[in-house]
C-alpha cells in the first residue's frame, strides 16, 4: 500500500526524533545533514516536537561565520516508554524514559506448560504493573507499551497469529492484555524489536544493511535494508529459522523437518549436547536456561565436551549464516538475545571459522560478525521503540495517544 502524506510526515518525525535521541544535544542544521531532509522541513519537525513535550531547547553552539545555532535535546522526563519481551519461558519488561534509559525492570519466568495466552498475560500485566511501581511514575506518563512476541505477527490487527513454540494459532494478544493494562499497547515480534535496537543503539546504527540473528528457544533473523526496518509484504521477514538446513532431519515445532531452528535454537543445543555424551551432567531435561547456563560455565573452563557441543551448534549457525551473508550481502551479522548473550565469545568465535568454511570470499569480506553490543534486553528496547513510533503516529492524528494499532482500554476494578 503506498504511504500517504501522513504516514510519510510520521516517519520524518520519528527520524528526527531518533536523531535526537542518538545525538542529543545536536543542532537543527545537524538534524538536516543526518535525515537528509531539507532545513526547513527539520525545523517544523523540531517545533512539533517541541509542542509535544518531548524534547526541550537546551542552549547555543558557535557556528563559524554564522548565528549561534539553537540546540535542542531529548526531555527525559516527557514520558515513559515500557518494552515487553514475551519469550518462551520468560517475559521480560523494562520501563525507559524518553532517553532511552532503563528506569526499571521486572521479570516473571514461565514454568514448563505455562503458555496459555491468559497465563502469559496475567505475567505481563504483573511485570508491568510492577516497573510502573519502580519507577514511581504517573499512568499518564506511559506514552505507551510495546510488546514483542515470537513467531508470526498482524501488528494493525493485535493478533499473535502463530507462534510455534507457544503453541498460540490467532490470539488476539493486544485485546486480552487491554483488559488489564490501561495503556496504549503495540504489538510485534522479537526479530523486528532486536533490528530496531541495533539500528538505534547497536551494532547496526550507521549501516545499511544489517542481519541481527536472533538466538533463543526460537530462532530467526531480523533483517535491515538500505538502513531501515525490513518487514515483508505481510510482517513476515526474517523466518530464518523455519527454512530448511538438514534435509529430512529433525522434527519442528512448526511441524516442518530439519529446520535451522531446531540445531541451533536452546532446544536444539540440547540436543546436540545430548547426542555427544547422552548422560551429561551439563544437561538439565526441561531446562533450557540451567542447561545453556552449565554449558557456558563449562565451556570456559575448556570441558571437551562443552567445547565440542558449541562447536557442533556454531557449525550448523555457521552454515546457515552463509546462506544469509550469500544471499543479502550485509554489512554486519549481530548474534542476539539470551543464548548468544550467555555463550558469547567462544560461540562467536566457532562461528567465524564455520562462516568462513561456507560463505563467498567477496561477500564475507564485506561482512562483519559481532555479538551484540546493547547491554541491556536488545528486544525490550526495541519493543519501546515501538511504543514510542506509535505515539508519534497518535500525536499526528490529533487524537490523546490513541491509532489504530493502539488498543487501550480502561481496566476494570480489581
Amino acid at each position: 500500500m503506498k504511504p500517504t502524506s501522513r504516514d510519510i510526515r510520521t516517519a520524518n518525525r520519528y527520524e528526527v526524533l531518533r536523531q535526537i535521541i542518538a545525538e542529543s544535544p545536536t543542532s537543527r542544521q545537524e538534524l538536516a545533514v543526518a535525515t537528509g531532509l531539507s532545513l526547513a522541513t527539520v525545523a517544523t519537525l523540531v517545533g512539533e516536537l517541541l509542542d509535544l513535550g518531548l524534547i526541550t531547547e537546551v542552549g547555543f553552539e558557535d557556528s563559524a561565520g554564522g548565528r549561534p545555532r539553537g540546540l535542542v535535546a531529548v526531555d527525559p522526563s516527557g514520558g515513559a516508554l515500557i518494552g515487553v519481551d514475551i519469550a518462551e519461558t520468560y517475559v521480560h519488561v523494562e520501563l525507559f524514559d524518553l532517553a532511552l534509559n532503563v528506569l526499571a525492570r521486572a521479570d516473571e519466568d514461565l514454568r514448563p506448560g505455562e503458555s496459555l495466552p491468559e497465563q502469559v498475560v496475567g505475567h505481563v500485566a504483573a511485570g508491568v504493573g510492577s516497573v510502573v511501581a519502580q519507577a514511581g511514575v504517573e499512568a499518564a506518563r506511559v506514552l505507551g507499551v510495546g510488546v514483542s512476541v515470537p513467531g508470526q505477527v498482524d501488528r494493525d490487527s493485535g493478533v499473535a497469529e502463530y507462534a510455534p513454540n507457544l503453541d498460540w494459532h490467532d490470539v488476539p494478544l493486544l485485546d486480552l492484555l487491554a483488559g488489564h493494562i490501561a495503556h496504549p499497547l503495540y504489538l510485534d515480534n522479537p526479530l523486528r524489536a532486536c533490528v530496531v535496537a541495533e539500528l538505534w543503539f547497536g551494532a547496526a546504527r550507521g549501516r545499511g544493511d544489517a542481519v541481527v540473528v536472533n538466538l533463543g528457544t526460537g530462532v530467526g533473523a531480523g533483517l535491515a535494508l538500505g538502513g531501515g526496518l525490513h518487514r515483508g509484504v505481510s510482517n513476515s521477514a526474517g523466518e530464518w529459522g523455519h527454512t530448511t538446513l538438514v534435509l529430512d532431519g529433525r522434527l519442528c515445532h512448526c511441524g516442518g523437518h530439519g529446520c535451522v531452528e531446531t540445531y541451533v535454537g536452546a532446544p536444539g543445543i540440547m540436543q546436540n549436547l545430548r547426542e555427544l555424551s547422552p548422560g551429561s551432567p551439563l544437561l538439565h531435561p526441561g531446562d533450557q536456561t540451567a542447561t545453556i547456563d552449565a554449558l557456558a560455565r563449562a565451556v570456559a573452563e575448556d570441558d571437551p565436551v562443552a567445547v565440542k557441543a558449541v562447536r557442533e551448534t556454531a557449525r550448523y549457525l555457521g552454515a546457515g549464516i552463509s546462506d544469509l551473508i550469500n544471499l543479502l550481502n550485509p554489512e554486519v551479522v549481530v548474534l542476539s538475545s539470551w543464548v548468544a548473550a550467555r555463550l558469547g565469545e567462544p560461540l562467536l568465535a566457532e562461528v567465524r571459522r564455520a562462516v568462513a568454511r561456507h560463505a563467498l570470499r567477496r561477500p564475507l569480506a564485506a561482512t562483519e560478525i559481532v555479538l551484540t553490543p546493547i547491554p541491556t534486553d536488545p528486544v525490550s528496547l526495541g519493543a519501546a521503540t515501538f511504543a514510542l513510533e506509535g505515539a508519534l503516529r497518535s500525536a499526528g492524528r490529533r487524537t490523546p495517544r490513541r491509532s489504530a494499532t493502539a488498543r487501550s482500554r480502561t481496566a476494570p476494578p480489581s
